[in-house]
């Protein structure tokens, strides 16, 4: 899975949240500050290029729709980050958080129970 600059996972952002739309429509969703319609026009295409969108036409209109899902992108995404910058370590992740806190005690708590409801 080829890596995404910050503007095209702002755009995917967009589009997952819509699940499919017109670049009208992904510019009405884009988080934070919107970039000129011609701009998310551009990412849209790189975006098709890498892989991760497809679209319907309609004449001269199109409707895009994501092909990578938001879970695939974030576990692929974590998996690249966690091996980087921790060895592959995902206990030294949950280790990092909770040394800067942001992590309390109820959240590692919470975290145990998910792991132990995990188990078979």
């Amino acid at each position: 899975m080829e890596k995404l600059t910050r503007q095209e996972e702002k755009t995917m952002l967009a589009l997952w949240k819509i699940n499919k739309g017109f670049a009208k429509d992904v510019l009405e969703n884009f988080p934070g500050e919107k970039p000129h319609y011609n701009t998310i026009s551009s990412l849209i295409r790189s975006l098709e290029g890498k892989g991760y969108i497809d679209h319907n036409a309609y004449g001269n209109t199109y409707e895009y729709f994501p092909i990578i899902s938001k879970e695939d992108y974030t576990s692929s995404f974590l998996g690249t980050f966690v091996n980087n910058y921790f060895e592959s370590s995902y206990k030294d992740v949950v280790s990092f958080f909770a040394q800067e806190q942001k992590l309390s005690v109820s959240d590692l708590k919470e975290i145990i129970s998910l792991i132990e409801k995990q188990k078979p």
